[in-house]
């Protein structure tokens, strides 16, 4: 027995959603009840991923700063370049609370938007 057009189609879908190496392994899975995993790439969720990995970067990267900047005054400023180090540290501490808060809003969204899919 073969498969139609339109049974070959939704096979073809089912095989490529489950993510087995072959047909022949997905049909023995399904054959034999092993379970297998469907996987659905969502849009919304890859450019919240791809925005929060950005964030999260950024955040690292000012983290670095932060701790070499008070790593250095410690070791080697007189008091004069310690306060004009101590603003530049003031502008660091500002932008990780921004994107801190950029953070936390983008997955309040994420949630909200999930929230209304799910329902």
């Amino acid at each position: 027995m073969r498969f139609d057009a339109a049974e070959n189609t939704v096979f073809l879908s089912l095989f490529d959603k489950s993510g087995a190496i072959n047909k022949a392994a997905f049909i023995k899975s399904v054959l034999l009840g092993k379970p297998f995993k469907v996987f659905v790439v969502d849009e919304n969720t890859r450019i919240f991923i791809d925005k929060l990995s950005s964030l999260n970067s950024h955040y690292r990267t000012l983290v670095v700063d932060y701790d070499t900047l008070v790593r250095t005054l410690r070791e080697n400023f007189t008091e004069k370049k310690a306060m004009s180090a101590l603003y530049r540290l003031e502008q660091i501490t500002i932008e990780l609370v921004k994107t801190n808060r950029e953070i936390v809003a983008l997955a309040k969204e994420f949630d909200v938007r999930w929230l209304q899919k799910s329902l």
